[in-house]
């Protein structure tokens, strides 16, 4: 099988795994809420299982707490450095200190990208917060990471809406956006963003091979081949499941190859 890479992922801490918001969540999942730290040998051998060579691992920067904090990521992809990948988070509300964190956490911290969701924020990409991130982002060369679509957490999930990455992606040209979580239930908008600009890219991360929306699949087999990124959500959804059924998909081996490495490491320079 060909190398595979997860564009989207994090390494939790405690306090990340046991906050309230993702009560929803664990509802649906039937899972119970965690008591113990997640070594990072036990992501690793999850990863191992599913034949997944890399996984990019964000921090979590919230309005009220920072979840998970870029040093956190730092450690964890001290331990498993030819395994885990980091990518940074920033608080949008203090954005001459976002815009050093960005910095902090690409030459220092040799991470790849930068991820923020507005859902946490309750503000769509367009907000005026979260423009010296992108003004960062594109000086630095690391692509911003977003979530599009629905939320699980019972938040809003209006600001999810792909069409929103539009105006950001005509005002920053030069900004590379990869937007997670496929768009659903607005994947057309997705779709349409990512085929007029060269430079923004979906990733599949929080749904299973079987629940990608018909169009997403159209849009990867033929004029998106190389704009569409796997991704998991780990530890939401664990690597195996996300990959089950992959052959039913139906791609031929460039694309399987582009969607499950290539494009990543072209997105985030691997």
């Amino acid at each position: 099988m060909t190398e595979v890479i997860d564009a989207w992922g994090q390494h939790p801490t405690l306090r990340h795994a046991q906050d309230p918001m993702f009560d929803s969540l664990r509802r649906w999942t039937k899972t119970p809420t965690p008591t113990k730290e997640l070594p990072v040998a036990t992501t690793v051998g999850l990863m191992d299982r599913a034949g997944v060579d890399r996984m990019l691992i964000s921090a979590w920067e919230a309005p009220r707490n920072t979840m998970i904090s870029n040093d956190e990521v730092a450690g964890f992809v001290a331990e498993a450095p030819d395994r885990l990948v980091g990518v940074g988070s920033v608080n949008i509300a203090h954005p001459m200190e976002a815009v050093r964190e960005i910095r902090r956490c690409v030459t220092e911290l040799g991470f790849k990208a930068i991820r923020v969701l507005p859902w946490l924020w309750e503000v769509p990409p367009t907000d005026r917060r979260f423009y010296p991130v992108y003004a960062a982002c594109v000086d630095m060369r690391v692509p911003f990471c977003t979530q599009i679509g629905h939320t699980g957490p019972l938040m809003p999930s209006e600001v999810g809406r792909p069409l929103y990455l539009d105006q950001v992606a005509l005002d920053f040209p030069e900004l590379t956006i990869v937007g997670g979580h496929i768009g659903y239930p607005w994947t057309e908008e997705a779709v349409a963003v990512a085929t007029k600009h060269e430079n923004v890219y979906i990733d599949t991360s929080a749904y299973t091979v079987g629940r990608y929306p018909p169009e997403l699949v159209r849009f990867l087999k033929r004029h998106g081949t190389d704009k569409v990124l796997f991704g998991t959500n780990y530890p939401m959804m664990p690597p195996e499941q996300a990959l089950k059924g992959f052959d039913a998909l139906g791609l031929d081996d460039r694309q399987a190859q582009q969607f499950l490495s290539g494009n990543a490491k072209r997105v985030f320079g691997l």
